[in-house]
């Protein structure tokens, strides 16, 4: 007889197959939710449907991530195999598994192992996902002849005749050109486009899909098809490649530079070459030619040259630009290779199926992907795109209940009449809200609850169902207004019922602002793709909407200078013209003197050849200048060309002075020791310092701390402790102290905000800045107290102003007590990383493995950063940036110290004479606050620092409690001598800390009335300081460069680290054991 939960998997009755986990699992004890979870892994061994495979793995991950831990009897300090770990990171995750529960089995149920368990779960479930649907695309007929080629003497494909023909000999080859509408979803049901739901669940997959051509308002005379794809022969033997909108070219000579994805950015390209089959897939590693390949393809001696342009359309706009970019690139490529009926004109409705499949293919390529309706720019109008039941002879009849690729419907003019048509162009106003964030995690996310069936969402996503039903109906009756009302319920509704972070407090602020001025004249709100912030339409009564128009950029500009701290902007706002094109993808062929690529193209590559010898410029080249420039005299759209090419020739450098200047001027206000920063440079250019020198000597023994090395806070503090901290409160002797310097590298992928600022999470249906649940915390036990808590905020160069700003701004959000900022004393200047430092992060550092795929592109773009290291000069200075992301804190070993040297303890102390202690915690430490138990309990212990660990978890990464030589002391990842050490290890450093102050002013070497001295408190610092390790990390760092376009660079800056603090004798330090719930951190947002 099988368990609850195999059956409900199993189960052919939907109202038993769509049950939730959550109810079942939260009716079964510890014992019976375990045996469960053995029946089920068991289960998805054996079974041979990828569905109840693909479930029930993620129904043990949910078990072992938030059931079982909260179950009674779960022991939560355990052990976590090394060697599973090893295993997890090479994507091993079945060997993974088998070792984490050969540990459970022999040492019994643990937090600890089931985090191990749930993490191996989890990958092992989206590995099997994107292997299915990997297989499926290559098995797609029409793909299925590239993968098999692998050999030039195979390759089917010729350029037609036409691509080659010419007037002359010195005359131009023609021009191919492709233009291509970008896509927006009046709703996509719940994200049900998603590849997996689709191919599981295809009668709940249903999109409305618009096809629409763009122009910026206010500079483009009209909108028009943002994407267009160009292909020419010429005259070299090379694959030439250039990307207008991201000013890119590269001349690719060998067959393994084709499948090079990340060396530059010319990655979407690429999978276009490979996609479209000029370079088939089945070729790569071949060692073959790529010579040998254009010569049988389009004749000897030439080759081709491939160029895309997007109209300045910025990044993160929601309309699917990348993907129907690479559509396009395929398909211009395709009609060249006469893989279409015919050259020119609209395609037929099998060769956009198949431009779909292979635009999938090459995102698979270039390690990205989105969902299947995001290629819809290619067909034309409005459309309905639907899941389809997998039947005989489909690759997937068998192994999922959908097929892969869905069916497209384009609507009638009964369905969509043109009035309705023309009322939509009317009223909705499309913008780019300027926000740039990774919707990667909220696709996972949605794809985990679908499978979990948690009953809210899952009936979240029938309603979504219900409105595209009807929005439909709302088309047939031309009633927009509806459409902005459904649209907006359906954003309020079941997209944030499912993903509550979908929606950000940018959005929401800009649609009360919007509905405060115009009232009843605000029709709705509608969210493009997958999360607002970016690409969003506002719908609008026609008679406002120019008004709107200019508004709405007014409103979106004032809202984010008000929250271009707290939230990760990449650009400007834009508002957006735009048309519903009804043609879909087109090509014409340009020849003679319309033979020309766009503007922007020649402003990248004429500079360059006007530096070149003449002599050296092909009789091609040549006459295309001619072209050119005859061009240029004729047309009012290159009439700006000669100054646009003379700022190419000697573009501008007052920009770059004046940001010089700036770093200057902001390092020598916050504190930077150049004397330091130079001796750090000579340190690591000569080896003594770096990431391997961070590690302590092999030698040094590292054990697990026994269990009179800690104090379990739940037992141990008694309620005599409780009063005894209370009272203390309650005669002012503690205060609160957050750590808010940090701009959350790890939160925003380095963006650089002020992570005490984000509005991170809804909360009693508001959303909530960091600051402001520490502050709630502070005043609830002041309430308690009957006497308000002092609370500081720490802050730096990066954080100070825009805190100080917002609290003004909030009113402090009426805290009662006393609310002081202690601004940073000590700044750090980046740095560019030594490559043997890049390799030991990369090479020798534990480093989850991706898949294969974007393995391969992770490679390609560590190789391009090495490249760009040495080029750059190792460890010189890191200026290629704005100021702000040049420099870096030092630190929060720091931050106490700060509150000696600024005064802000002084000023304390002289309004509360009386107190003593200090709590000291991160500000993503959301659970710690000033308990009067671990306060009292502190007192009792006598301890100069009494520092809050908790038991580990896998992704508890970063150091931990141990046993140095037999000493107890904290020990922070990064001097770790081996990986395997730290998990042997039962206690992560929370870093929240209970600080005795006068024992810490004596380890300093000071008393009260030495703090109006700040010759001697600087001497002090100072001193300590000498005696704390500096540690080398590497950090990424966001450099934009418009649009919405931006890289990451890794660089290299120095910390002291306040863990450290715990292997000075004097500092007399104790170790609390506190629930998982009061330490746990949060680090990333996904």
């Amino acid at each position: 007889m099988p368990g609850k939960l195999v059956s409900i998997i199993t189960s052919l009755d939907p109202a038993t197959r769509n049950q939730s986990l959550e109810r079942i699992a939260d009716s079964l004890g510890t014992n019976e939710l375990l045996a469960e979870a053995a029946e089920l892994d068991l289960f998805r061994r054996q079974s041979s449907n990828l569905y109840d495979r693909v479930r029930a793995l993620f129904f043990l991950y949910a078990i072992h991530r938030f059931h079982l831990p909260k179950k009674t009897g779960m022991a939560t300090r355990g052990s976590i195999p090394f060697e599973g770990y090893e295993d997890f990171l090479q994507r091993r995750f079945q060997e993974a598994i088998t070792r984490f529960l050969d540990s459970q089995k022999q040492n019994g149920p643990s937090d600890s192992i089931s985090s191990a368990l749930a993490a191996a779960y989890h990958g092992l479930a989206f590995q099997t996902l994107a292997d299915q649907v990997r297989k499926s695309v290559r098995s797609v007929r029409g793909n299925q002849w590239m993968f098999r080629t692998g050999h030039i003497s195979d390759h089917p494909l010729r350029v037609r005749p036409e691509l080659l023909r010419r007037a002359t000999p010195d005359s131009g080859f023609p021009v191919l050109r492709e233009v291509t509408a970008v896509r927006m979803d009046l709703t996509h049901s719940a994200w049900s486009d998603i590849f997996f739901l689709g191919m599981d669940y295809p009668e709940g997959a249903r999109v409305l899909n618009v096809s629409i051509d763009l122009g910026v308002h206010g500079r483009d005379p009209s909108p028009k098809p943002p994407v267009e794809a160009y292909l020419r022969v010429i005259d070299e033997p090379v694959l030439r490649l250039a990307s207008v909108d991201l000013g890119a070219t590269a001349d690719l000579v060998e067959l393994s530079d084709v499948f090079d994805f990340g060396r530059d950015y010319l990655g979407l390209l690429k999978a276009a070459i490979i996609a479209s089959g000029i370079v088939p897939p089945g070729i790569e590693g071949s060692g073959q030619s790529l010579q040998d390949l254009l010569a049988q393809l389009v004749g000897r001696g030439n080759g081709l040259e491939i160029v895309s342009n997007v109209n300045n359309i910025p990044k993160g706009s929601r309309l699917a630009v990348s993907t129907n970019l690479l559509a396009s690139l395929i398909s211009v490529c395709m009609r060249a290779t006469s893989q279409t009926r015919t050259l020119t004109g609209p395609l037929e409705e099998n060769e956009r199926r198949l431009v779909a499949a292979r635009a999938i293919l090459g995102e698979w390529l270039g390690g990205s992907g989105g969902g299947w309706q995001d290629s819809g720019g290619i067909w034309p109008g409005i459309k309905l795109i639907e899941g389809v039941l997998a039947g005989e002879g489909d690759p997937e009849f068998g192994i999922s209940r959908g097929r892969l690729l869905p069916s497209h419907h384009i609507l009638t003019p009964e369905e969509a009449p043109a009035e309705t048509r023309q009322s939509l162009q009317d009223s909705l106003v499309l913008v780019h809200g300027g926000m740039a964030q990774n919707v990667g995690p909220i696709l996972e996310m949605v794809t985990e609850k679908y499978l979990l069936r948690s009953e809210a969402e899952w009936h979240g996503r029938q309603e979504a169902l219900k409105f595209l039903d009807e929005i439909r109906t709302a088309l047939r009756e031309n009633n927009v207004r509806r459409i902005g009302d459904i649209t907006t319920r359906n954003f309020f509704g079941p997209i944030q019922t499912i993903i509550p972070w979908a929606s950000t407090f940018y959005t929401e602020t800009l649609i009360r602002k919007v509905r405060e001025e115009f009232g009843d004249k605000f029709w709705g709100f509608w969210m493009l793709g997958g999360m607002s912030g970016g690409g969003m339409g506002f719908i609008f009564e026609p008679s406002v909407k120019a008004r709107a128009q200019g508004r709405l950029r007014e409103i979106m500009s004032e809202t984010r200078r008000d929250l271009q701290s707290a939230l990760p902007f990449a650009m400007e706002p834009v508002v957006y013209d735009f048309a519903i094109n009804d043609s879909g993808t087109t090509a014409e062929l340009l020849e003679n003197d319309d033979a020309l690529l766009p503007a922007g193209y020649y402003s990248m590559v004429v500079p360059v050849l006007l530096q070149a010898n003449r002599r050296e410029l092909t009789p091609l080249k040549r006459a295309e200048l001619n072209r050119f420039g005859a061009a240029c005299r004729l047309r009012p759209e290159l009439s700006g060309m000669v100054q646009t090419l003379f700022d190419r020739l000697f573009p501008p450098t007052v920009s770059a002075k004046n940001g010089a200047t700036t770093l200057s001027e902001l390092l020598e206000e916050n504190g930077f020791d150049s004397n330091q920063h130079e001796q750090i440079r000579s340190n690591l250019k000569a080896g003594r310092i770096g990431l391997a020198q961070n590690r302590l000597p092999p030698t040094t023994s590292i054990t697990d701390v026994r269990e009179e090395d800690v104090i379990h806070t739940e037992s141990a503090a008694t309620k005599e402790d409780y009063q005894r901290g209370l009272e203390a409160i309650a005669n002012g002797a503690a205060a609160v102290v957050t750590l808010a310097a940090g701009v959350g590298s790890r939160w925003t992928q380095g963006a650089g905000v002020v992570k005490a600022l984000h509005p991170f999470c809804k909360l009693n249906g508001a959303h909530r800045t960091f600051i402001e649940v520490h502050l709630a915390k502070s005043r609830r036990i002041g309430k308690l107290a009957g006497k308000p808590v002092p609370h500081i905020f720490t802050t730096s160069y990066l954080t100070h102003q825009p805190i100080e700003s917002y609290l003004a701004r909030e009113n402090n959000y009426d805290y009662p007590g006393p609310l002081l900022l202690s601004p940073g004393k000590s700044i750090g200047l980046r740095m560019i990383p030594m490559v043997r430092d890049l390799r030991f992060a990369w090479e020798e550092m534990p480093v989850q493995v991706l898949d294969e795929q974007k393995q391969k592109v992770r490679t390609s773009q560590h190789a391009a950063l090495v490249a760009w290291a040495r080029a750059q000069g190792e460890a010189s200075d890191y200026t290629d940036n704005l100021p702000l992301q040049c420099m870096h804190p030092v630190g929060h070993w720091f931050e106490v110290p700060n509150l000696l040297r600024n005064g802000v303890l002084l000023q304390l102390l002289n309004e509360r004479p009386s107190l003593k202690y200090l709590l000291l915690h991160n500000i993503d430490t959301l659970g710690a606050d000033l308990d009067p138990a671990l306060l009292g309990l502190h007192m009792r212990s006598g301890s100069g620092l009494s520092f809050e660990v908790i038991t580990r978890r896998l992704e508890d990464r970063g150091g931990g409690l141990v046993r140095v030589n037999d000493s107890v002391r904290l020990v922070e990842g990064l001097a770790m001598p081996r990986e395997e050490d730290e998990f042997g290890l039962s206690y992560y450093n929370s870093m929240t800390t209970w600080i005795d102050l006068d024992q810490l002013l004596a380890v300093l070497g000071l008393d009260r009335d030495q703090l109006n001295d700040p010759t001697r408190v600087t001497t002090a610092i100072r001193n300590l300081a000498q005696r704390m390790p500096t540690y080398i990390t590497l950090k990424d760092v966001k450099k934009r460069w418009g649009h919405g376009q931006e890289d990451t660079y890794p660089v290299t800056q120095f910390e002291k680290l306040w863990g450290d603090m715990s292997t000075l004798p004097e500092s007399n330090s104790a170790f609390f054991v506190v629930p998982r719930m009061r330490g746990q951190q949060l680090k990333e947002q996904a």
